[in-house]
């Protein structure tokens, strides 16, 4: 009792670190200077080396479990993960990263809705209720008046981003045997060649201190940022990781107001609490309530654009050698 107590203080303190990190990110993103396409362009080159000699290190190669199949879903996830990086960055650009982030965590309502369109999920009467309360609270958050172009293209740009990410999720659930951190090389090394085109060299030669800020991107919030959250999903309940993962935005909206004194209006928030409740009662409607055993790593129902959002099952990778090393 004592080891899993001390294990799930571990991974709530991993996990909480990790959030606050998460709610960085706009600034990194916006100090940088650089266009959405060429700044994930370079978080996926920094992200890719800092996953990759993590996973070298830790042995993670070997027996990694990559099939053809699960290959090409991880790739394909890669496709979601990075577009859906670029609308989200867009969006802090044509918006506010607090609004932005706060309609992007609307990305569990948009899984529910594809869930049931692509698996052919039920949907019960709870969870449409819930949506609707999310609804509500989107148009409040969004504040948006006719006219009001910026931020209509904002929240535009931030809806897509969910729904990508909702994609991106429903994809990387049919992978198992893969660790998460595998899945994410995968997927930001796909982001190399189908960003290149899109990127600005000439843009980022004229960045100067701006490197240092999209460096950070890649090392900090794809390479330490996933170690740290993978690291506590091994030890956590789904309830705590549903919880802990509202730090993000909650964090993001203070950075936004102590850096740059973006807020949010009153009547935006008064949205955001009905987005956090609904999020969380579909998130944990079908939830284990009493805490597992530690198991191989698992990625949570919601979370700061996870590039590996969920893995089903994770059996072959925890009996390699590498898996029982895991953090």
């Amino acid at each position: 009792m004592r080891n899993r107590l001390g294990s799930e203080l571990r991974g709530t303190l991993e996990l909480t670190l990790a959030m606050v990190l998460s709610g960085t990110l706009g600034v990194f993103v916006v100090e940088s200077g650089a266009s959405p396409f060429t700044v994930v362009f370079f978080r996926c080159v920094f992200g890719a080396v800092a996953l990759g000699a993590y996973s070298l290190v830790r042995g993670f190669f070997t027996g990694h479990g990559l099939t053809p199949r699960t290959f090409g879903l991880a790739a394909l996830g890669g496709v979601f993960i990075v577009f859906n990086w670029v609308f989200l960055f867009e969006a802090y650009e044509a918006t506010s990263i607090s609004f932005a982030t706060v309609v992007y965590h609307t990305q569990p309502f948009f899984l529910v809705l594809l869930g049931a369109l692509v698996l052919r999920e039920r949907i019960g009467a709870a969870k449409v209720g819930w949506l609707a309360v999310a609804f509500a609270g989107l148009v409040l958050v969004s504040g948006v008046r006719p006219g009001d172009t910026a931020s209509l293209k904002g929240l535009g740009f931030a809806l897509a981003a969910a729904v990508l990410y909702a994609l991106a999720t429903i994809v990387t659930k049919r992978i198992s045997g893969v660790r998460p951190h595998l899945i994410a090389l995968v997927q930001v090394t796909v982001g190399i060649p189908l960003l290149l085109p899109f990127a600005d060299f000439g843009e980022a030669a004229r960045l100067g201190a701006g490197w240092g800020w999209m460096a950070g991107l890649g090392l900090i919030h794809t390479g330490v940022m996933y170690v740290l959250m993978y690291a506590a999903y091994a030890k956590l309940p789904t309830a705590r990781i549903a919880v802990l993962a509202f730090t993000y935005p909650a964090v993001a909206m203070v950075v936004d107001w102590a850096v740059y004194g973006h807020h949010i209006g009153l009547v935006q928030a008064l949205g955001v609490p009905l987005i956090v409740l609904a999020s969380l009662r579909v998130t944990l409607a079908k939830a284990p309530q009493t805490p597992q055993a530690p198991q191989a790593p698992r990625t949570p129902p919601v979370s700061a654009a996870v590039p590996a959002p969920r893995t089903e099952g994770h059996a072959p990778a925890a009996a390699s050698p590498a898996a029982t090393r895991s953090a």
